[in-house]
Formats: structure tokens, C-alpha cells, sequence
């Protein structure tokens, strides 16, 4: 990051999704198109509709960093390979038997969604009845007698009457109310499986520590991974429990069976480690207990951050201006 660092703070500008002559919607993350090609789809052949999707699966989507691609990079791809579903993403993973980290207590190993919400969305009512991500995120607007799509990305809850409106005839009040109701009951049932899913890491840890081999915590330790998954699939899908809420249900509900499956086995592993007695839930009921109860050290890191954001962050930011007055100079001279 420390070489790299300086390119974050570009923005996002009209060549990621536009081609800078026709100004026509184009695709221009090479990872999307190697999805599609590795699928046996032609990105080509989609119409201007799904190109208003398309453009922003380029980054709203999940991803992983094939390390294996060339000596010394991170290729971006995505693990689309057997489809867009958690299971199929999720199969392609085990496949390749990749991990983005190891579970500290369980020693698990996880898998760390990043925002698949392209996936999701086309599991959707609306990505079912053709309507587009800038249908609703970047609605239409009229001034001066012209149409266009308004720039400003927002939420569709911000701009209800240019979003929403625009096919649902039902007052502004009733859309929210029924936005939010859908993420609640999601988030209703995400928490059941987050609380499965502790339980689970707790317990695999007193299994190693009774001396639990490998080979016996090996399936255990693939259900921990793939429940948990399914609930980060879930939690970091941003807006899927609106987009796609049936989804989103069908696999937190297969994350809770897969969790108290493992946690089944679990007790007959403890058991036979002569260990019959409850573990007691620990005390995570905010942020702060929780850090403390995994082992963070919040004030070393909390300092080390500051530091960073003090000595770091400046040079990047004078090294990304001083990079783009030369990129104006040059613009410039060819005007």
C-alpha cells in the first residue's frame, strides 16, 4: 500500500465507465470481462440497459487476488467461474483452496466477502424485470428539455420521486417503511447466524485446546467457513436485503443450518474429549467488549493509526497532487 498509497485518493472519473471519444458506456476493468469470457459470455453482445449495470459490477462485486497469475502480483479476479451465487463462489474457493485469513481461535479458514452486490442484485425482483442499477441509483432527470442520467450516486431513498416513483405509484412513506422493513427482518435473522457463529469459534477453540486433532476438526472447521460466508455474504452485500430479500434469506437460513450442524459435531467432539459442560456466550454486547474479548489491543492500535494519518497520509496526498498538475499540464499543451 505504502507504494500505491498515493493512487487512492482518485476519484472515480467519466473513463471508468465512459469511452472518452463516443462517451458510449464501456467496460473497462479487464477482471469483468475475463469473468464473463471464463463464463462463455460475451460482454459485447449486452445492450445499453445491462451496460447500466455492468459498469458498476466493475468494482460492486466480489473479488479475491489471484497471487499465482505473475511472479510478484495481486491479479484482480473474480469467482464467477461456476456462478454468481454464494454456494458457486464459494465452491470456487474450496477449489482452489484459497483463504484470506485463518480464524485466530477456531483457526478456521476464512473467507472474507467483499461487496458482492452485482451478484446479488441480479437475483433481485428488479434485475429480473430489466431495471438497472443507474435506474435507481442514478435516475433519470430533465432540465432545459433535456433527458439524462443524474450523476449524483446516491441512495434511491434520497431521490424517491425520480427513483422509485417513476413505476411505483404508492407514497414516498410506504416505499421507505417498506425498504426498511425488508433489511430488518434480514438483519433479524443475519444476527441468529452471527450468534450461532461465535458460539462455533468458541467452542472449536476449547477443542484444540483439549487437544483436537487436525483430522478430527477438520469438517468442522470447513463449517465454520462456510457459514460464516454465507453470513458475510449476507452482511456485505450492500443493500441486498432491499435488492434481493429472498436470497439473502434462502442463504442465511442455510448459514444457520450449516452453523448448528458444526456446533452438533462440535459437542460430540468436546464429548469424547470428556468435556460435557456448557461454554458460557461471552460478553460482546458492544464493539469495545468484543475487541477486548478477541485480544485487541485498541490504545496500541488506535496510536499507531493516528500516526499514520499524521506522518503517512500528507505525502500521499502531495505526491497525488503533484501527479495530477502534471497530468493538467499536459492536457494543456495538447489543447
Amino acid at each position: 500500500m505504502g507504494r500505491i498509497g498515493s493512487q487512492v485518493v482518485n476519484p472515480i472519473g467519466c473513463a471508468d465507465c465512459h469511452d472518452n471519444e463516443t462517451m458510449n458506456l464501456t467496460i473497462t476493468r479487464p477482471a469483468l470481462v475475463e469473468a464473463f469470457e471464463r463464463m462463455g459470455k460475451d460482454i459485447k453482445k449486452a445492450s445499453h440497459q445491462e451496460m447500466r449495470s455492468l459498469v458498476c459490477a466493475q468494482c460492486h462485486v466480489e473479488y479475491y487476488f489471484d497471487k499465482n497469475v505473475a511472479e510478484g502480483a495481486n491479479y484482480l479476479k473474480f469467482p464467477w467461474d461456476n456462478g454468481f451465487s454464494a454456494e458457486a463462489m464459494e465452491e470456487y474457493y474450496d477449489n482452489i483452496e484459497f483463504s484470506d485469513w485463518t480464524h485466530a481461535m477456531s483457526k478456521a479458514p476464512m473467507l472474507k466477502a467483499q461487496h458482492p452486490g452485482y451478484e446479488t442484485y441480479m437475483t433481485g425482483i428488479h434485475a429480473q424485470r430489466g431495471v438497472s442499477c443507474a435506474d435507481c441509483h442514478m435516475p433519470y432527470k430533465s432540465e432545459g428539455g433535456q433527458k439524462y442520467t443524474d450523476h449524483k450516486m446516491q441512495s434511491p431513498l434520497n431521490n424517491i420521486a425520480n427513483s422509485c416513483q417513476v413505476c411505483h405509484r404508492e407514497e414516498a412513506s410506504t416505499l421507505m417503511a417498506n425498504v426498511y422493513d425488508r433489511q430488518d427482518k434480514i438483519i433479524e435473522n443475519r444476527n441468529k447466524l452471527e450468534e450461532q457463529l461465535v458460539r462455533a469459534h468458541v467452542e472449536a477453540k476449547k477443542a484444540w485446546d483439549l487437544g483436537a486433532t487436525e483430522s478430527e476438526m477438520k469438517d468442522i472447521l470447513m463449517g465454520i467457513r462456510h457459514a460464516q460466508w454465507r453470513w458475510d455474504y449476507a452482511a456485505a452485500s450492500h443493500g441486498a436485503s432491499f435488492h434481493s430479500p429472498i436470497e439473502l434469506g434462502r442463504v442465511i437460513s442455510t448459514g444457520i443450518t450449516i452453523a448448528q450442524e458444526t456446533r452438533i459435531k462440535l459437542a460430540r467432539l468436546l464429548a469424547s474429549h470428556n468435556f460435557n459442560q456448557e461454554i458460557p456466550y461471552p460478553d460482546i454486547t458492544t464493539k469495545e467488549k468484543a475487541q477486548e474479548f478477541i485480544g485487541l489491543d485498541m490504545k496500541t492500535l488506535k496510536a499507531e493509526k493516528q500516526e499514520f494519518l499524521k506522518t503517512v497520509v500528507p505525502e500521499w496526498m502531495k505526491e497525488a497532487e503533484k501527479r495530477e498538475k502534471s497530468y493538467d499540464a499536459v492536457a494543456k499543451s495538447k489543447d
